[in-house]
């Protein structure tokens, strides 16, 4: 045993040095060695200790992923790309704050956030990001990279973040002998974690870059700074590059290092991420429904190549909206090929001067479909895109509104697929399992153009369509239903009205309290609501005065839809207070006392900070209980939350 702990931590500090450090102590035929060595007396013996290098070899394929729950959520970063969007992220700061804060800078990897949690000084667990609140769990993946620590000093409970990455030395590498070459590494650490064998993420040897703790039981940070120094203390890999200013002028700088110096580093990185460094500030900012307040993600220029256009195609969306589409020469471009690129509409094509045959610049951005720049080239044979006069689709003739094109025509195919689609995305109704080609042959097949509908589609529909089985259509069917039982800011949603995302329909909820009251809201009432334009509010305005589209909405709750008691408001006997949910409650779902609570006129959290005012607690509560402890922030149970609402 006393052998097997020295081998222990001897590889554990040649591992260090290697992985993490990149400046090696000792050859790989001498580390070999002393793992083999270890290898065999934990065969003789039986054991394997807690922090063993062993613990790190691919194990056998699992099944699926399981689920679990952050105990702080992950948010995801606003983007800019432009000089102007930082100054106004700092303006937005300095504003809300009152302070002229300073500001860390860093680099922006491009792979794949993943969390990890520790319990006690020991590794228990790896998750992907998710959707920032439940991710998924890849600790068997995980387990092969060597570039974290299996145990650290801190024995309370903590989450660590990072990016898993692929260097693109290691990629070249690996694509040299691959039977099916790797085009990117982004797509390729990704493939590697979220794979269900992970003898295949050992095979691909992806890192971990780590850059924020997003949760520690213990204690709490000052800055951002203090994150970087807790990761370096503990043994995590990080990219020892932090700035720290408290100018524009100085982020500005910082930004164009970082461009020059990413050229040269074997990692694939996309920007930098500018972060208030104060936590307390952090605090104040807040967060919005995706985005921390006091962050900015800067996105350098993408990459760009020409290639060729082959034709203009024009698609028609749900709104009626005609937007052009450029069918080019297929091209690579960021480790993917590129047959399509979009132009933004007919005025756009003119003053990028796009011609059929010309050629062109294109740029791909956020990983959304790429853009046609402009033109670079136009032979004499190039020919000009022709402006559509009658709707590719349904030969309607075409209404033009200032830069835009638009098919009028509700029952053009597209439009009704489009709308349809929408209002059964998960956001929406959620109707599971329903997707565009299901909507396209409903509609083909039985005339499937309304909302409604949907909820008269019958089995024996179902089963005369190619591909439909008992099974499949039984799904379907069964989704339909469940989707009778809806929440009301996402039946909002689902409607599709001009301009009324997630947000908006949240904000009309909880503005008017009721459908009814959303639907008898003035232009004026509507205006009112904060973040709601005067454009949003006229579309929601001549929506409901649209009578054809208030008898539509009378059919769906004829036929079932309601809103799980959320029609009125009980009150405001928990106005200024904001929850935390956590545990398993004895008679109600998390779900059911997060809509009490806000019916109350409370808010809730999806993690304790100091903003929180009251945790809502059942068996089995995890971390944020303890946080909560030892913030001392009121803890209540079933009991005393249903006392303080009745």
């Amino acid at each position: 045993m006393s052998r097997m702990r020295e081998l222990v931590d001897i590889l554990n500090k040649y591992a260090y040095e290697y992985y993490v450090l990149d400046n090696p102590t000792v050859s790989d035929g001498e580390y070999d060695r002393l793992y083999d060595e270890l290898l065999k007396l934990e065969k003789q013996t039986g054991i394997v200790l807690e922090n063993s290098p062993t613990k790190r070899v691919g194990g056998e394929p699992i099944s699926e992923f399981k689920k679990h729950e952050h105990i702080n959520r992950l948010y995801s970063l606003d983007k800019g790309v432009t000089i102007e969007e930082v100054k106004a992220f700092t303006d937005r700061v300095e504003k809300l704050t009152g302070v002229s804060p300073e500001y860390t800078v860093e680099f922006k990897y491009d792979g794949l956030t993943i969390c990890l949690t520790y319990e006690n000084g020991k590794f228990t667990r790896a998750t992907t990001r998710g959707n920032g609140v439940v991710g998924e769990d890849v600790t068997s993946q995980v387990l092969t990279i060597k570039t974290f620590p299996l145990t650290i000093d801190y024995k309370g409970v903590c989450e660590v973040q990072g990016e898993a990455v692929i260097k693109l030395s290691t990629l070249q590498k690996y694509n040299e002998t691959a039977v099916e070459p790797l085009k990117n590494a982004r797509n390729a650490v990704a493939g590697a974690i979220r794979n269900l064998d992970p003898k295949e993420t050992e095979k691909r040897k992806p890192e971990i870059l780590f850059y924020n703790v997003n949760y520690l039981s213990d204690g709490e940070f000052k800055t951002q700074v203090e994150h970087f120094d807790f990761l370096k203390k503990h043994g995590f890999k990080v990219y020892d590059f932090l700035t720290v200013t408290s100018s524009l002028d100085g982020i500005e700088k910082t930004l164009k290092i970082i461009e020059e110096k990413r050229k040269n580093i074997d990692y694939l990185t996309d920007g930098a991420v500018i972060k208030v460094n104060d936590i307390s500030l952090r605090d104040t900012l807040g967060f919005t429904e995706k985005f921390p307040r006091w962050a900015l993600a800067y996105k350098f220029e993408a990459e760009e190549v020409t290639t060729t256009v082959n034709s203009v195609i024009w698609q028609v969306g749900r709104t009626g909206k005609l937007t052009p589409l450029g069918i080019v020469e297929p091209v690579d471009l960021g480790g993917a090929t590129v047959r399509k690129a979009t132009l933004n509409n007919y005025g756009d094509i003119l003053r990028k001067n796009v011609k059929i045959g010309s050629r062109v610049l294109i740029r791909r951005s956020n990983d959304v479909i790429p853009e046609i720049l402009g033109s670079t080239f136009i032979p004499e044979t190039a020919t000009e895109v022709e402006k559509p006069t009658v709707c590719p689709y349904c030969k309607t003739e075409l209404v033009e509104d200032g830069a835009n094109i638009f098919c009028v025509n509700e029952n053009c195919k597209p439009r009704v697929v489009g709308a349809l689609t929408h209002f059964a995305s998960k956001d929406a109704m959620n109707i599971d399992g329903f997707s565009e080609m299901t909507a396209g042959v409903l509609y083909d097949s039985f005339g499937v153009s309304k909302f409604s509908d949907l909820y008269n589609l019958t089995g024996e529909q179902l089963l005369s369509l190619e591909g439909f089985k008992l099974k499949k259509s039984q799904n379907v069917l069964n989704a339909i239903e469940n989707s009778k039982k809806a929440n009301l800011p996402s039946f909002i949603y689902a409607l599709g009205i001009d301009g009324v995302g997630k947000k908006t329909a949240k904000d009309l909820v909880k503005a008017f309290k009721s459908l009814e009251g959303i639907k008898n809201a003035t232009y004026l009432e509507l205006s009112a609501v904060k973040d709601i334009g005067e454009v949003t509010a006229n579309a929601i305005s001549e929506y409901f005065e649209n009578e054809e589209n208030v008898i539509e909405i009378d059919k769906l709750l004829s036929l079932g839809i309601t809103f799980e008691a959320q029609e009125t408001s009980v009150g405001s006997k928990l106005f200024g207070q904001k929850f935390v949910l956590t545990g398993t409650l004895p008679t109600l779902k998390r779900s059911e006392a997060g809509k009490l609570i806000e019916q109350n006129g409370g808010e809730v959290m999806s993690s304790v900070s100091k903003l929180t005012t009251v945790v809502l607690a059942g068996e089995e509560a995890g971390s944020k209980l303890d946080k909560a402890r030892a913030l001392g922030i009121k803890i209540i149970d079933e009991n005393e939350f249903f006392d303080m609402i009745k």
